[in-house]
């Protein structure tokens, strides 16, 4: 086989993985709209849930609570994960020179972004629940998704700031101004566009995370709204899980079809919103 070949069949095996990787979104996304779309109703998005399969709970069956737990946890999470992610980030690029415990530091963030999300659940469990008395609540699982989101807003926010030319920071130091306004006031504006869609993907992976959850926020069939940070929260990611595993009605399957499309709905918008965000950053720094 000569080279030319060889070029051809690997560019072929290029081109079907890339149709393979844009074609599964629509694919996921065409089924679960298909399987849940006529469940989704302004009751089901305002009522509260149940396992009971009688038609007069069926009636009013939702998950109003679910909902807004799992943007009190991903908000939460993202309060939590993005100040101490940037300030890290900050640090490593800008103070730490390069040596072993950058290497180390580096090194174990890496890891903890791969480490199992079981594991970070029953640490959180260990830690916050028992021996902090935070108890199963929302500020359990916020603190505990908070670890999951931190090493991608480091790693994201890390290149953002690299990649800012250092003539921003001279000119700036020329003018007078200090190291840290520098940094405030020139190369986070310019590195933010990144810094967004390091917290992007932090909230992508919080809002669907479950195992965490189950150990941390007390289920996800409450069938209230939290009223305190130390109050059990539902999720919708929980609540899924638990209509798949624990019945076999098909009315009640549908509505964990239905909540799937809610949840999909609340990534896309929070993706768009962040797109659009970033972009207009994106936009701003073109013209100055």
């Amino acid at each position: 086989m000569n080279p030319v070949q060889k070029e051809k069949i690997i560019r072929g095996l290029m081109y079907v993985a890339v149709f393979l990787s844009i074609i599964m979104l629509p694919i996921i996304v065409l089924w679960v709209t298909t399987n849940g779309i006529g469940q989704l109703n302004w009751t089901f998005l305002t009522g509260t849930p149940s396992f009971s399969t009688s038609e007069s709970r069926l009636a009013t069956h939702g998950v109003f609570p679910q909902i807004i737990g799992s943007v009190y946890l991903v908000a939460g999470s993202t309060l939590l994960g993005t100040p101490l992610g940037v300030l890290s980030a900050i640090y490593l690029t800008e103070y730490a020179a390069p040596n072993l415990i950058t290497k180390t530091i580096r090194f174990f963030t890496e890891t903890l972004a791969g480490i199992p999300s079981i594991v970070i659940g029953l640490f959180g469990m260990e830690l916050l629940v028992y021996r902090l008395g935070f108890q199963t609540s929302l500020l359990s699982g916020a603190v505990s998704l908070s670890l999951m989101t931190l090493p991608f807003v480091i790693r994201a926010s890390e290149e953002a700031i690299k990649v800012v030319p250092n003539e921003y920071r001279e000119a700036s130091l020329a003018m007078g101004a200090s190291k840290w306004q520098t940094i405030l006031k020139v190369v986070i504006p310019a590195a933010l566009p990144g810094i967004i869609t390091g917290v992007l993907l932090g909230m992508g992976r919080a809002i669907g995370e479950t195992a965490v959850l189950i150990l941390t926020t007390g289920g996800g069939m409450s069938r209230k709204v939290p009223s305190r940070l130390t109050s059990p929260v539902g999720s919708l990611p929980i609540y899924i899980y638990l209509i798949a595993k624990e019945t076999v009605h098909q009315e009640l399957l549908k509505r964990g079809y239905a909540a799937s499309l809610v949840l999909l709905i609340i990534f896309l918008s929070m993706s768009v919103s962040a797109l659009l965000i970033r972009n207009h950053y994106l936009r701003k720094l073109g013209n100055e």
